[in-house]
């Protein structure tokens, strides 16, 4: 492997990086949005922000990325690839990370909302200060999935030839033709963006959880978490969970 062709595999990984960045930031306004629209009051506000979920959970950001980019400029909007695959992959993934939102929200107890109201709290403050504050630390072992697999949605966006990392990695195949080695380095890339995103996401995780006194213990392996001792059994109880 030639200076070249690394310099053209970290071209790629940083357009990813860009790609995965502004999709997940279009996601989270979109998840959070349509999820608590869909715990309203209002049947009409449940209604359409359901409409919008079915309607992305039910068709292909592949397809939407392709309309998006070759189709739309027919009504007069032309749109560069890397926005047009932000646009697609945002709008497919912020409806599953909605349905996330939505039950995380639904999931705190009902105690906790009659306490907000027995305090007079305004729903903005019953939002701010009660449930979104419990609800948030159940999201984000889900959003780290949905984070990981917009990440590997990126590729996606090769067939639209945005230079991100599957992109470049096909343009070194057929200028090479080693096809093993290429592609086995970019699954090793895409394996460390992974683990670097979980990373993070299990930092925010415990930051969230230790925020509403739900502090988690640091004792955690690299590939896995340490059950609470409520979890692991009659003898953890007996011992306290140690060994």
């Amino acid at each position: 492997m030639t200076g070249a062709l690394w310099g053209l595999f970290f071209e790629g990984l940083w357009i990813t990086i860009q790609l995965m960045v502004y999709s997940a930031a279009l996601a989270a306004v979109v998840a959070f949005s349509v999820g608590l629209a869909r715990t309203s009051r209002f049947w009409i506000v449940r209604f359409l922000s359901g409409v919008y979920v079915e309607f992305f959970r039910g068709t292909s950001a592949l397809v939407l990325m392709f309309w998006l980019f070759f189709a739309l400029p027919l009504l007069g909007w032309q749109l560069v690839g890397i926005w047009a695959g932000t646009l697609a992959l945002g709008l497919s993934y912020g409806a599953y990370g909605s349905e996330i939102v939505r039950g995380a929200v639904q999931a705190v107890a009902p105690a906790q909302r009659e306490a907000a109201i027995a305090l007079s709290f305004t729903p903005w403050q019953r939002l701010q200060k009660v449930i979104l504050p419990q609800a948030v630390p159940e999201m984000m072992p889900p959003f780290n999935n949905l984070l990981i697999e917009l990440l590997k949605g990126t590729a996606l966006a090769s067939l639209l030839s945005i230079g991100e990392l599957t992109f470049q990695a096909k343009l070194a195949r057929l200028s090479t033709g080693q096809s093993a080695q290429i592609y086995g380095i970019i699954l090793v890339l895409y394996f460390a963006v992974a683990f670097v995103l979980t990373r993070i996401m299990r930092v925010l995780e415990r930051r969230a959880k230790a925020s509403i006194g739900r502090a988690v213990p640091k004792g955690e392996g690299w590939f896995s978490r340490k059950l609470p001792v409520e979890k692991q059994g009659p003898e953890a109880l007996a011992t306290g969970g140690k060994p």
